[in-house]
């Protein structure tokens, strides 16, 4: 093999790949003007509240598992060996938690922005930090998620890297300011299978190719690359069991528990029962697709064990293997490459519309209503809210594409996605574990704790920066490359290392900054709790009988519902529920919410009024 010798893309490849863009932005013509079109806030950001499970699974899969996935997870296990796969051990705890902590609460106080919630439970200052750290932590998701695709062209077409970030970033906002919340759903769906059969597809040809699939499992294995149990209990080691399960838990828990592009999809279901069984759902296919992609990263190494693509100088970031392999091994097969750019394309297009709707949702309820609240201003009319939310969604895919332009500088896309959603996503899901769990926090808690998670949060991620950890790569090889005076064989690029120069030491407090990613969030979430709770018992505790119950997760009702009631009393730490026949029809197998509209509606008065009253303390 030689540079230069790779396939490169035909008229066969771009019509498949402009067919995926094409039906991506039917979908999105379709619910634009199907019905009346978006023409409610409701329709445009909740779907009109009638997502079905199945779709809204698929939608929450392509969301947080897209281009990033694709290509970063076989680029993990290509240089880091199988560890990684144990964090699929983390998605069922992560699932139960948030299938029966968070989300019933969410969905009782019928919330289209989920950090309305902060103010309810502690005050408007919370909420309005909360709400800015979501917002440019989502802008700089979305820019790495569009940089990762444009990688993928760039790679495999010889496309401009920046006019492909331009490309994608354009094509998803049109779909999503367009066709709304339910247009972004169902091509959520048409995506994801089509990164399923992307990914199939690989791994069938190389399994071909490679004597079946045993065969790569042995090279892999003769190589030290199948490492996945790793029982090491230092924190400073890039992936363990502990960091992956543990770490992971509490990482994607701040993704799927109080995320708002997640709690959207949650609440655009017509019943608690169908929000709770789309989580059931999408757990299988997270599992699926890991898994998929870490046996793509087998495929690629068993291929190229004897002539490593990097130190060969083939391709220059290991985000790039996955692609390289498509050209040099599947190029042959007309229209393969097409689908493989398109299933990149595909994952990419689902991230950045979730992110653009949720966007959207959130300036609309968090920044523009308190802002006329605060002034006394009258709302504006749902037609004209609907039009600024259209127009919200389209700048922010303005915004985003700007900022992926500096993504290139980032490193890997998986290590620098989970790093973001745990310095960012962890101190987060600790304000509202306070909120939902500890009664007694009050608001100097929830505020102090949040700003102290993201202190602590951002200076270990800085940290970080100025003395990353050494976490070298496994051995690869360059003995079976073809000579060619275009090759270049340099040493590979180490996942956030430093490179060993003469010069004084790191500092003792380095060690610190040293402690692996995959603890950022756990880290952040639990300093907000543990500070929370010291502030709020300093400052004077809440009485948990002043606390609102519809502000309080109802986990105790179902851990403990088989305890006599003088227990259950007991654990409830004092909050007065009376709600369990409440509980229990939510609870039940029909999940018919059209039963208690009235009630809801009462709930929904009492918040707003709560609101409009500009109480920060509690109901």
């Amino acid at each position: 093999m030689s540079a230069g010798e790779v396939a490169s893309f035909t008229i066969i490849d771009y019509v498949v790949f402009a067919l995926v863009l094409v039906i991506s932005a039917a979908i999105g013509i379709y619910y634009g003007f199907k019905d009346g079109g978006q023409q409610t806030t409701q329709k445009f950001l909740m779907a009109d509240r009638s997502m079905r499970f199945f779709a809204v699974g698929f939608s929450l899969l392509a969301s947080w598992m897209s281009a990033i996935a694709l290509l970063g997870t076989p680029a993990e296990c290509y240089l880091f060996g199988t560890e990684f796969w144990v964090v699929i051990l983390s998605y069922p705890l992560m699932t139960m938690l948030t299938a029966h902590c968070y989300i019933p609460v969410f969905y009782r106080l019928k919330l289209t922005s989920v950090y309305e919630y902060l103010e309810l439970r502690f005050s408007i200052l919370v909420r309005v930090i909360a709400t800015g750290a979501f917002i440019f932590y989502m802008v700089m998701y979305m820019s790495v998620v569009l940089y990762a695709p444009a990688l993928a062209l760039n790679a495999v077409t010889g496309l401009s890297l920046y006019g492909s970030i331009v490309g994608i970033g354009l094509v998803c906002t049109f779909y999503t300011s367009l066709g709304g919340l339910k247009a972004v759903i169902w091509t959520d769906v048409f995506q994801s299978c089509i990164m399923f059969i992307g990914l199939l597809t690989i791994i069938i040809q190389g399994s071909v190719a490679l004597d079946g699939f045993g065969n790569i499992w042995e090279i892999n294995k003769q190589n030290g690359r199948i490492n996945t149990w790793d029982f090491s209990v230092d924190i400073t080691n890039r992936h363990t069991v502990w960091n992956l399960i543990i770490g992971g838990t509490f990482t994607w828990l701040g993704i799927f528990g109080c995320n708002q592009a997640s709690v959207q999809r949650y609440l655009s279901c017509p019943t608690l029962r169908d929000a709770k069984l789309s989580l059931y759902f999408n757990l299988p296919l997270m599992s699926l697709l890991i898994s998929l992609t870490m046996m793509c990263g087998l495929v690629i190494f068993a291929m190229y064990a004897d002539c490593d693509p990097i130190k060969a100088g083939y391709v220059s970031k290991a985000d790039q293997l996955l692609p390289f392999y498509v050209m040099d091994q599947l190029g042959f097969i007309k229209g393969l490459p097409g689908l493989f750019v398109a299933a990149i394309f595909s994952g990419a297009l689902s991230t950045v519309s979730s992110g653009l709707n949720s966007l959207a949702a959130v300036t609309l309820e968090d920044v523009i209503k308190p802002f006329q609240r605060g002034r006394n201003m009258a709302f504006l009319p749902d037609p004209t809210a609907t039009l600024v939310t259209k127009i919200l969604a389209c700048c922010y895919g303005v915004v985003a594409i700007g900022m992926a332009f500096a993504s290139s500088k980032l490193g890997p896309v998986l290590q620098v996605a989970l790093s973001l959603l745990g310095v960012i996503g962890g101190p987060i899901l600790g304000v509202y574990s306070l909120g939902l769990f500890f009664p007694w926090a009050n608001k100097w808690g929830g505020l102090i704790g949040l700003l102290s998670g993201f202190g602590l949060s951002f200076w270990i991620s800085i940290g970080a920066y100025f003395y990353p950890p050494t976490n070298p790569t496994l051995p690869t090889s360059v003995d079976g490359c073809y000579e060619s005076e275009n090759a270049t064989f340099t040493t590979m690029t180490m996942i956030s290392t430093a490179v060993p120069t003469a010069g004084p030491p790191d500092p003792p407090i380095a060690d610190l900054y040293h402690v692996s990613y995959m603890w950022y969030s756990a880290i952040g979430c639990l300093t907000v709790v543990v500070v929370g709770l010291i502030t709020s018992f300093i400052t004077g505790r809440t009485d948990p009988k002043e606390v609102n119950p519809k502000l309080i997760s109802p986990i105790v009702e179902t851990v403990f519902c088989c305890m006599p009631e003088s227990w259950r009393e007991t654990v409830r730490c004092g909050v007065e529920f009376g709600y369990d026949d409440d509980l229990k029809e939510e609870e039940n197998a029909s999940g018919d919410y059209s039963g208690r509209e009235e009630d809801q509606r009462k709930i929904n008065e009492k918040l707003e009024l709560h609101i409009m009253n500009g109480v920060d303390t509690h109901l």
